[in-house]
């Protein structure tokens, strides 16, 4: 089957994470004058070239271009609490600017850039990640993978429903969310995947980042903020560099007012952020969400947090999302479940575990205002900036050694 004879891969503005449309009302709320820029990147070795990809990324980027939310999908974005009539009616204009992504090769690399107002760039990072990995999985796609897929899925509920009756009686339940668009095989599976895990795990699947998911299948839609808002406040300009995690968990505060209450921490690693979430953050916060370094150090650091702080840690939630799988989330489960509400965020391990490697990709936020962003992050690796002078410079400022 031709690429001409395929659907486009997006066919939805919903078909993104939610946290995109929290991040989005945010920034446009407090910062709506921010430039930005945001590069893909792929970490490992495709199976060919992604570079290959670059007239049908083209091809699905014009289709991305031309879609509009409807008035049914407008509806349910307002029927989140969180969500801001005035956010509604700029959604409701909103169209993605073909003008401010480009798509160009360099060898066997494909690069994507966006570039320009972030409100109108920011949204391309879900879109973009799906349409490159559905491309590159239908080259492979065989119904032998399929059906590998789904025999992985069947363990993984078989799993996780024998899991479920030790947790009976636990103080804490056992709470697991799909998180798996941004590397997904492709939409189809993805929908089938959550679908399967609705119906097999009632008291146990509680949601999905999938925006679009949520409202088909009937869903809680999670999630709250990703690097990218926090690392836009280290090049706004207003507040001192040291100041930018303060200066972004208070405007969070000030949006949303007790809702979304969830603090990603390894922007600048957990121990700096520690250090600037004291007792108001602590307490106006529901919890931590860990994405990076070991989890069960981080979440020790968490619980000692509050200890030092004087606050119930039964009253707050950690949530995991770092390269989960099902036995890694029932460890972590077994390790904190009787100190803290707990909830696991499993991704690329639901959404594409079908017997292929799939892609490491990131679309990620590099520059702000024309200045360059960081991330130092807890795990080798995943440290994002390629300005080593800002880099060196972020590191001095908040103590952070070089891993």
């Amino acid at each position: 089957m031709s690429a001409l004879t395929h659907p486009p891969v997006i066919r939805s503005l919903l078909d993104t994470d939610l946290y995109k449309f929290t991040m989005w009302q945010a920034l446009l709320h407090r910062h709506p004058q921010t430039q930005a820029e945001y590069r893909f990147v792929c970490r490992n070795t495709p199976a060919f070239p992604l570079s290959q990809l670059k007239d049908e990324v083209e091809r699905e980027l014009d289709a991305l271009c031309a879609l509009s939310l409807s008035d049914e999908e407008l509806a349910y974005l307002r029927s989140l609490r969180f969500i801001k009539s005035d956010f509604i009616d700029f959604l409701r204009l909103f169209r993605f600017q073909r003008a401010f992504i480009e798509v160009s090769t360099e060898g066997d690399t494909l690069h994507i850039v966006a570039r320009g107002p972030q409100v109108h760039v920011m949204g391309f990072e879900i879109p973009v990640l799906a349409i490159v990995n559905e491309l590159y999985f239908r080259r492979l796609d065989t119904p032998a993978v399929r059906a590998e897929g789904q025999r992985r899925l069947d363990a993984k509920i078989a799993t996780l429903q024998a899991f479920a009756q030790e947790t009976e009686g636990l103080r804490h339940p056992f709470e697991l969310f799909d998180f798996g668009l941004r590397r997904r095989y492709s939409g189809d599976w993805q929908r089938e995947v959550v679908r399967q895990l609705r119906d097999a795990l009632p008291q146990h699947f509680k949601g999905s980042s999938n925006v679009k998911l949520a409202l088909e299948l009937g869903l809680v839609p999670i999630g709250t903020m990703a690097h990218e808002y926090l690392q836009t406040f280290q090049a706004l300009g207003t507040v001192r560099l040291r100041d930018h995690q303060k200066a972004a968990l208070e405007d969070w505060v000030q949006e949303y007012r007790g809702d979304l209450g969830i603090a990603l921490t390894d922007v600048v690693g957990m121990d700096a952020f520690l250090a600037d979430f004291d007792l108001y953050f602590a307490k106006l916060f529901d919890g931590l969400r860990h994405d990076s370094g070991d989890p069960v150090i981080w979440g020790e650091k968490a619980l000692a947090h509050y200890a030092k702080l004087r606050i119930d840690a039964h009253t707050k939630r950690l949530v995991f999302s770092d390269g989960l799988t099902v036995d890694k989330a029932i460890a972590l489960y077994r390790h904190f479940a009787d100190r803290v509400q707990l909830g696991f965020g499993i991704g690329t391990h639901l959404s594409n575990d079908l017997g292929l490697t799939p892609l490491n990709i990131v679309m990620k936020l590099t520059h702000a205002n024309g200045q360059p962003v960081a991330k130092l992050s807890d795990s080798p690796g995943k440290t994002l900036c390629d300005d080593e002078t800002f880099l060196a410079y972020l590191r001095q400022v908040f103590q952070v050694q070089p891993l």
